[in-house]
């Protein structure tokens, strides 16, 4: 269930891709009773939150094979848009085609960037092919629509339903732990209390352009005990020193120890923007419980 306090009053949800794709899939898991409403684009998703055609948004942020996902950081700041939680997808990856196609027959395979980074071992102990394409989903799609037995798809069970497709192999993922976090997206924000559980506060940051401007800016959480589950940083406006950066850290500005940080950081900035302070998934406990060490183990 989603990690946002309350659930938009419209219950209709925006996604990028086509039916089928792990977007949807993060939708119906978070939001069972909402419409999810796809579209072509990041910027088109978004817009549709800010225009009022639908609720919010589900967008992924960042995978536990791949990494961040691309473009999302440079919408966030201007998309005037707020995070109201986070949503955390194990991923599935399906090896797909159409009736009469065999995996000795496959030379080729489309899907999005990610799904193809995600399984890039497999696609190589298998000699196929990799062919990026927009999305998942559009591309089962595209193999439902061909003629061609040499191409296949990555994408989730769920598309090959919908297309028509046969899975040749299931589960081709790399690693059991891909896993996808999206965060939720709203006009208005809606902040999680205090009391309410653990909580995400996420933000983004330019740092003055001076030595040891970063190191300084970030002193604030190490000397009162704020800890950041996230940093990145990418370039903007066209140059090679006007860096932004994006980060997640647990608690909520109103705490003491926050708020300290956070002025600390604003002193070094020439800019900070927070995006939401929203409840933290339970996928995040689950996950540091996992990787805790077995004492039966340590020697």
């Amino acid at each position: 269930m989603p990690t946002s306090k309350n659930a938009p009053a419209l219950k209709r949800i925006a996604y990028q891709g086509e039916p089928g794709a792990n977007s949807h899939l993060a939708c119906t898991e978070a939001f069972p009773d909402f419409e999810p409403v796809p579209y072509p684009t990041f910027e088109d998703a978004l817009a549709a939150v800010k225009s009022g055609d639908v609720g919010c948004a589900m967008i992924p942020i960042e995978n536990s094979v791949a990494g961040r996902v691309a473009d999302i950081h440079h919408l966030l700041p201007n998309a005037g848009l707020y995070i109201t939680g986070e949503h955390f997808l194990r991923v599935h990856h399906q090896l797909m085609a159409k009736p009469g196609a065999t995996l000795d027959s496959i030379k080729r395979v489309m899907s999005h960037t990610q799904a193809l980074g995600q399984c890039r071992n497999t696609l190589r102990k298998l000699g196929i092919k990799a062919i990026p394409e927009a999305d998942t989903a559009g591309s089962a799609r595209m193999v439902s629509e061909s003629n061609d037995l040499s191409v296949g798809a990555l994408a989730s069970r769920l598309a090959a339903g919908i297309y028509g497709l046969n899975i040749l192999m299931s589960d081709v993922e790399d690693e059991a732990h891909n896993t996808t976090r999206f965060v939720i997206l709203a006009c208005e924000p809606d902040d999680a209390e205090p009391e309410d559980g653990p909580v995400m506060t996420t933000f983004f940051f330019r740092v003055r352009n001076v030595p040891a401007a970063l190191y300084k800016a970030l002193g604030g959480f190490a000397t009162n005990g704020v800890n950041m589950t996230k940093l990145e940083s990418y370039q903007t406006e066209g140059t090679f020193n006007a860096t932004m950066f994006f980060a997640d850290i647990e608690g909520h500005p109103v705490d003491r120890k926050v708020q300290l940080a956070l002025e600390e950081l604003s002193f070094f900035s020439t800019e900070l923007k927070l995006l939401g302070t929203y409840l933290a998934s339970p996928y995040r406990a689950e996950a540091a419980a996992r990787a805790q060490p077995d004492p039966t183990k340590i020697r």
